[in-house]
């Protein structure tokens, strides 16, 4: 793999880990557990993950090792879920966003309006509540 292609690979998974295509992951409890120190009952709804005290910082380099080493625990990120209830399109929506950022690249340079306002919400998934406005200039 060549530099480019990690560094446009690391740069997708950061924006995946800020706003994954689905903004969290639930589970029901169906019977009543322990997890370190915490006591869940039954019947309650459990949102996950917690990535840790640089979560909202923008850092692709905290990819450069791979996944598995990019958070303290090694299964801390899965935008597209994991197991046997993971997202079976997740290859290749990575690939068609690979290929699509790849191609923006090469003919255009790109930096965010002056009138964004960030303001992500919560619909069906994640997207940006005002629309992300970007200015594209030719290369």
């Amino acid at each position: 793999m060549n530099l480019a292609c990690m560094q446009v690979t690391m740069v997708l998974n950061e924006v995946q880990r800020l706003y994954p295509p689905v903004g969290s992951l639930y589970r029901h409890v169906r019977q009543r557990v322990k997890l370190g120190g915490i006591t869940i009952p039954r019947g309650v709804d459990v949102v996950a993950p917690i990535w840790g005290e640089d979560a909202d910082e923008f850092n692709p380099e905290r990819f450069s090792q791979g996944i598995s080493k990019a958070g303290k625990e090694h299964n801390a990120f899965f935008p597209f879920g994991w197991g046997p209830r993971g997202c079976l399109g997740q290859h290749f929506a990575m690939m068609e966003a690979k290929i699509a950022l790849t191609m923006i690249l090469q003919h255009f340079s790109f930096e965010l309006s002056p009138s964004y306002a960030h303001a992500p919400y919560t619909g069906v998934t994640l997207q940006p509540q005002y629309g992300a406005q970007i200015m594209l200039r030719g290369l």
